[in-house]
């Protein structure tokens, strides 16, 4: 308990609030290959710091942990084309909400995890707020179709590293140990993949670059910690609908930072997020 607040959902909100921040640093920086490779290797630092401080994850958790480091490779390379090809206040809110019905599908057929009506209900409020919130401007043409199918992939592989993690660190022991071996095996694949792709003098020019790149890695690391952390204590389809949440973050970033139009209709699809969460967490047992 946090305050008398139940502290799984305070630990997922202030995750999906972080998440926003660093996606939004990642998007401000102009040269996306720079930004996320700033923030790979930002992570990977502090991963190498977490790995000497907590024990190592129990063998059971090793097939989920190296499933999850090549999923969310992929994750991260989806997501940056899409934020190459596409605007923030549109590419977030598809990556990220096209995930929650993905999760509750795959924690119900594959771990179990079945959800009641009410629990349902939620997650299907929250995934409709969540696909308004990036149609608000109406149906996007042909021209925008390979920033949304790389957005709409990454939701994809939002929706399995999620019950990949869910899974394995109750078979870890450590969350800390689970999260450190997670981002320190993550953290170099994108920097040798850019660095085959541009060569060795990719940050020479980094310049403010930097001081973005670390704090959205040091931000990245510490929201996903949050989110293991949760996982390991609760139900994965709800932790996965909460971390939506972090959809009406991007949304007011999209329009106080980066300029996006929010719009009445953004708004009410933001409210109707905020409604899933109430149903969601009314009709949790």
């Amino acid at each position: 308990m946090v305050g008398g607040v139940p502290a799984v959902p305070v630990a997922v909100l202030t995750a999906a609030v972080l998440h926003a921040v660093w996606n939004g640093l990642a998007h401000r920086i102009p040269d996306k290959l720079v930004g996320f490779t700033l923030i790979n290797l930002t992570y990977t630092a502090c991963a190498l710091v977490l790995v000497a401080l907590n024990p190592l994850p129990a063998a059971g958790a090793w097939p989920y942990l190296l499933a999850s480091v090549a999923v969310q490779v992929t994750s991260t390379v989806l997501l940056l084309r899409a934020y190459q090809l596409g605007d923030f206040g549109q590419m977030y809110p598809i990556a990220r909400g096209s995930a929650p019905l993905l999760v509750a599908l795959l924690s119900a057929t594959l771990l179990g995890q079945r959800l009641g009506p009410g629990e349902l209900l939620g997650v299907l409020v929250i995934s409709c707020g969540l696909f308004g919130l990036a149609f608000a401007r109406g149906i996007p043409g042909r021209a925008q179709l390979p920033a949304l199918g790389a957005a709409a992939g990454t939701g994809v592989m939002i929706a399995v590293y999620t019950v990949l993690d869910g899974s394995g660190v109750r078979e870890s022991g450590t969350v800390g140990g689970y999260v450190a071996w997670l981002f320190l095996l993550q953290g170099p694949v994108l920097a040798l993949i850019v660095r085959v792709r541009r060569g060795p003098g990719l940050l020479a020019g980094a310049g403010r670059a930097v001081p973005l790149g670390i704090v959205g890695g040091v931000l990245s690391l510490t929201a996903y910690g949050l989110v293991v952390w949760a996982q390991a204590r609760g139900d994965l389809a709800t932790i996965a609908a909460l971390r939506e949440t972090s959809i009406v973050i991007a949304a007011l970033i999209a329009a106080v930072v980066f300029r996006e139009r929010l719009g009445r209709l953004r708004l009410t699809a933001a409210f109707t997020v905020l409604g899933g969460i109430a149903v969601l967490e009314l009709a949790r047992p």
